[in-house]
Formats: structure tokens, sequence, C-alpha cells
């Protein structure tokens, strides 16, 4: 691939150049160690692959009538990460350069990474993770716009492990106030066992526990392996006996009704329709929105959204 010059003047952040900086590249006919080769390979095959499933539409570009590259082009990662287009394309072409982890986690960013496609991105570039455990949510601006849009409904996206990637000022009100916990805390079925104000907002906390375990035991049978998952299952079991008790049942997904009742310690009990829409392939991440049932529910949602408004 040929790269037109003038693409090559993309930002770029710290740590990366159009050029090789000084002292990486190899003198001239010396061959790289095989492994060293492999796994540039390897890399270069796992970005293509990865920029060829994100569609222009998952990042807000325009898909244009003269479109054949299957998913983005080089240069669209590079303008989402601010990374120099030449650069990403070695990079992709498996050339031997260093590339810092500031650029590797632009480019995890640009291509929607999740926390195993991420660890796996460093792991081949021979880089260590500044945010190791971090979660590349992948929400772009555009569909953090149509959560705000949504308000005073309550939506927020949530991936297949219940991690909270991203939600308007009502959700971050309906249970606790999720601005005030750690990202690593941000997980529905953490906050669901642990957390004593979620706990209490939730009316069926039994039922929805054991929905939750069964729809998270169905989604981590393709995850088995995953540290993540496993961390958050070891993390469960030692923080909450009705987790454990819960678990061992090996229970699977139940029918739910989509009708949710929360109780507000200041607006009151609050009758709402769960509907999710998925944002990608499905089970990835999904956007779940909450309307109100009735009158006194969609009242009591906008005293919510007022005192979200109030406390951000």
């Amino acid at each position: 691939m040929t790269v037109d010059a003038t693409l090559t003047q993309a930002a770029t952040p710290p740590g990366a150049a159009t050029t090789p900086p000084s002292g990486t590249a190899r003198p001239t006919g010396a061959a790289p160690p095989r492994d060293d080769a492999a796994r540039r390979a390897e890399l270069a095959a796992f970005l293509r692959s990865r920029r060829e499933r994100i569609t222009p539409e998952q990042v807000g570009l325009p898909r244009g009538a003269r479109r054949r590259t299957p998913g983005l082009r080089r240069e669209e990662v590079a303008h989402l990460g601010a990374v120099g287009v030449t650069w990403y394309t070695w990079l992709e072409q498996g050339r031997d350069i260093h590339v810092s982890p500031q650029v590797l986690d632009a480019v995890a960013r640009a291509l929607l990474l999740d926390r195993a496609e991420r660890s796996h991105l460093f792991a081949l570039a021979g880089a260590v993770d500044p945010v190791p455990g971090k979660e590349c949510t992948g929400v772009p601006r555009a569909l953090r716009q149509v959560l705000d849009q949504l308000a005073p409904f309550p939506a927020v996206i949530q991936n297949s492990r219940f991690d909270i990637l991203a939600y308007n000022s009502t959700y971050g009100q309906l249970m606790c106030d999720l601005d005030a916990l750690p990202e690593e805390d941000r997980n529905c079925m953490w906050l669901a066992f642990t957390h004593p104000q979620w706990r209490a907002s939730v009316v069926d906390l039994d039922a929805t526990m054991r929905v939750m375990a069964a729809k998270f035991r169905t989604s981590m049978a393709e995850h088995v392996a995953e540290p993540a998952w496993k961390a958050l299952v070891a993390r469960l079991t030692e923080a909450s006996p009705e987790f454990r008790e819960i678990w061992a049942q090996h229970e699977v997904v139940r029918p739910v009704s989509s009708v949710k009742l929360f109780r507000h310690p200041r607006v009151g009990v609050l009758e709402l329709t769960a509907t999710s829409l998925w944002t990608g392939p499905n089970p990835g991440p999904k956007l779940l929105s909450y309307t109100p049932v009735d009158e006194t529910s969609r009242e009591r949602l906008e005293r919510l959204e007022k005192l979200a408004r109030v406390s951000a």
C-alpha cells in the first residue's frame, strides 16, 4: 500500500514519529530473531482483523460510495487514534519498529478493543500496558451523545460481563452515585452483590441477583480462560456469601420480566421498562435504557434528572 504523503501529517502522540526513532533500526544486513519476526507478523494480522471488523458507522464516519475496504481504512484508524498514518501502516505491515505504550493505547481505543484484545495487543508488541486491566470501552462519541439525549430516561452501555462502559446522568444516580465509584467497581454484578445502596434500590433483589448470575454464567462459556472473567468470579466469591451460594447452583439464563422496580431514597419507587439494543455483534456491548411504565414514574425520573444535574 502506498501512503499519501499528505496523510502522514496526522497528529502523533508523544513517543511516536513518522520515521523510526534513532537507535531502533537494525544494522543493514542483520536479520531479526525469528521469534520477533513471528510476533510482528501475528501483530500485523491481529491489527488487520480488528480494523476490518469495524464499520465506519460505528465510529461516526461516512461510508462513501467508493468504499471497497472491509471495515476501516488504515488512515481512518490513524485519524481516530491521532497517530501518524505512516507509523500505523508500518505497524500493520509488521515492520521492525519500536512503538511506545502511548501509541498502542491510542490504537487500542481507535480499534474499540476490549480488555482481552488490549492485553493481546500489548503482549504482541512486547510492551507494558500503562493501564493494565483498564477497560478499553470502545464507546464512540456519537453513542455517548445518544445516551445523553435519552435523559431523563436512564441509559447505560454494558458489555456481556456487566461492566458499565458509559452512562447518562440519570442512570448515574438511579441506584447509587456511579461517578463516586472507582472504575474497577463499576460492574453491575459487583454492585448487586456488594454495594449496600445499589442493593437497597433493587426491589426484587434476590430474583435480580439470580438472573444476573445466570446470564453471566451463560456469557462466560465463551470466555472461561480469560483472566478478567476469572478475576471477577474470584473477587465475588471472596466478597459475597450470596454469590457463592447462587454460583454453585450452575443456573443459566432464566426468563425475566422487562419491567423493573427501583426504590430511590429521594424520589420514591420507579416502575420502568428495560429495553436492550445491541451496539455491535451479539453478544457485544449493549445499550440498556429504562422508560417509565406510568406517569408517576415519568415525573419521578424528571425529578431524578434534576437532582443528577445539581450534583454534577
